[in-house]
């Protein structure tokens, strides 16, 4: 009998639904929502670093796609065996005592405060700062060891403290908090004990300072020391975590009856959504995946007995289980990656959005098919004549930190820069500045896990910008002077959620073997350009030269380091 599994991703603007057949991974049906609310800039302020999203977005999404791919093909839907939920994170919602969203209650249906505070939400800086200091001087254990030894305000605690401290009514409803891949697997199953519900080990290890070494989370005299209030919520929250390759519970018949599914489905743990692409990558020991989109992630896994005891700094943590059970899963990551590029094309986009309205020489419908020409062609146009500027022209020298830095060495404060301007400056070089900053950023990260002794043989790129810009991968193997594969998959985070659902379902007996066999083949592979890898070694230095200047905390922890 042939067995099936839905893989559900959650990205930043949309989440998808995968079909696959667990015999060989084959995507048999797939569908995309976009979030309504989020695409009309609802709930957030870019200008404060405020993104927050609305859990119907959410909820409306996993209907739509999930429907739409059990009604539109042939096969049994009694035979779609698991599903599987991965998101961003640390994206974590306030939730009433029966785990309804708070946003979805009465008097929160429009209160930014009781959206889902999305990743890249850095509103918290002030209160990650309170985490960092007190982890460091508070003469207990450091919660902060094995996420790097830097606490980022993209994560769950400083967020919901933000929060708290600034909207005192949702501070008094919400009974609890929960991280966005547990809130949607919780709506599915039939399980509504909030206390005994499975949360996600890759979510509470590497956003919640949760490790085996204190038990859990955080005591309560370690948050009583933050606010009052985190000690009081912990209660509320979680001891025990879980993997994703186990059941959370069985799809409710509320669900059940909607999405035209059985009750029979089991739900697996949530996770990652970068957790998950590796896995649809087929990710193995010293094989570092870049999940590569509007930021990145970037994914390794170790053995307990090559890791040790030995915490790597200025990561996103290092977690028993949350990519492979049995293996420490590492993460880090860059804040903005296509997200530099996005905002460039918008800037450049300006005159065409702002003074072509105002034109008497076109038509309404004239005006608006030419912004969507130009739109469509700007980058690729920029791309072409970038590749044609040669190494040895000078083009400017640009930080990757237009969001803040994630790793190495968590900073949301930081901004980004350019500096080598003259009158020279075309738009393209800049441009190609701005890609050799986010390859230079990769770089950095590269440089942190094997200075610490983490080996990397092998780097596969997955994501939209690794498979839809060769310029941008070219540039990248020739800075990190490594091959880069590239995963064909164009849906990696859900394949690798329907593989964590064939072993929670028992297709499989484990996340190696199954990814192995349902796993995403590779359609290209990027080698480093040896005559080019020098002169991007000497630009390095330049960008190496403006951080120093952008953030002089760079050369005292290089010291400290060396001494």
């Amino acid at each position: 009998m042939k067995n099936y599994v839905i893989g559900l991703d959650y990205g930043s603007d949309s989440v998808r639904a995968v079909l696959i057949d667990t015999d060989n991974g084959q995507e048999l049906a797939s569908s995309v929502c976009d979030y309504k609310r989020w695409k009309n800039k609802e709930y957030c302020n870019a200008t404060i670093n405020q993104f927050r999203q609305h859990p119907l977005d959410h909820i409306e999404g996993l209907e739509t796609t999930i429907k739409y791919i059990v009604e539109n093909n042939k096969i049994d839907p009694s035979l779609i065996r698991s599903i599987c939920i991965d998101t961003t994170g640390s994206s974590p919602v306030p939730v009433a005592e029966d785990g309804t969203p708070l946003a979805l209650t009465k008097g929160f249906e429009h209160n930014p405060n009781a959206m889902m505070v999305l990743w890249k939400d850095h509103t918290a800086i002030n209160e990650a700062n309170e985490i960092n200091e007190l982890a460091a001087n508070w003469g207990g254990e450091n919660f902060t060891k094995y996420e790097g030894g830097i606490y980022s305000s993209e994560w769950f605690w400083a967020k919901i403290l933000h929060v708290a401290r600034q909207d005192e009514a949702v501070k008094k409803a919400a009974y609890t908090w929960m991280e966005h891949c547990d809130l949607m697997t919780y709506l599915l199953i039939d399980n509504k004990d909030l206390k005994s519900f499975k949360r996600s080990r890759c979510a509470a290890g590497h956003k919640a300072m949760w490790h085996e070494d204190w038990n859990g989370l955080p005591p309560e005299e370690f948050l009583e020391k933050l606010d009052p209030y985190l000690a009081s919520l912990r209660g509320r929250l979680y001891d025990e975590t879980y993997t994703s390759d186990l059941i959370a519970g069985n799809l409710n018949q509320e669900w059940a009856t909607r999405l035209g599914l059985s009750t029979d489905t089991v739900i697996a743990v949530g996770t990652f959504d970068a957790h998950s692409g590796a896995v649809g990558a087929k990710i193995d020991e010293h094989t570092l995946v870049r999940v590569m989109g509007t930021s990145t992630c970037d994914i390794i896994v170790d053995t307990k007995e090559s890791i040790g005891t030995k915490t790597v700094r200025g990561i996103c943590g290092q977690v028993d289980g949350s990519v492979i059970p049995g293996y420490i899963g590492l993460e880090a990551g860059q804040s903005a990656f296509g997200d530099l590029l996005a905002w460039y094309k918008e800037l450049l986009l300006w005159p065409t959005e702002n003074l072509l309205s105002t034109s008497t020489l076109l038509t309404a419908e004239q005006k608006e098919q030419l912004k969507a020409e130009i739109s469509d062609n700007l980058i690729k146009e920029l791309t072409a004549e970038a590749e044609k500027i040669p190494l040895s022209e000078s083009v400017p020298i640009a930080l990757d930190w237009i969001n803040g830095r994630r790793t190495p060495d968590a900073n949301q404060e930081l901004k980004s820069a350019i500096a080598n301007l003259s009158l020279g400056t075309k738009a393209p070089h800049v441009f190609k500045s701005l890609v050799n900053a986010i390859c230079f950023g990769s770089k950095k990260i590269v440089d942190r896990f094997e200075e610490e002794g983490v080996r990397i043989d092998t780097v596969i790129g997955i994501g939209g910008v690794a498979r839809k810009s060769p310029f941008i991968m070219q540039t990248l193997a020739n800075v990190l002077n490594k091959p880069i594969k590239v995963a064909l998959s164009d849906q990696a985070p859900a394949l690798g959620a329907a593989i964590y659902a064939a072993v929670a379902a028992g297709i499989y007996p484990n996340v190696i073997e199954a990814s192995q066999k349902m796993g995403s083949p590779f359609e290209s592979e990027y080698a480093p350009q040896l005559d080019k890898v020098a002169a991007y070694n000497k630009l390095l230095c330049a960008y190496d030269q403006l951080s120093a200047y952008a953030d002089p905390s760079i050369k005292k922890r290089h010291n400290e380091f060396t001494v």
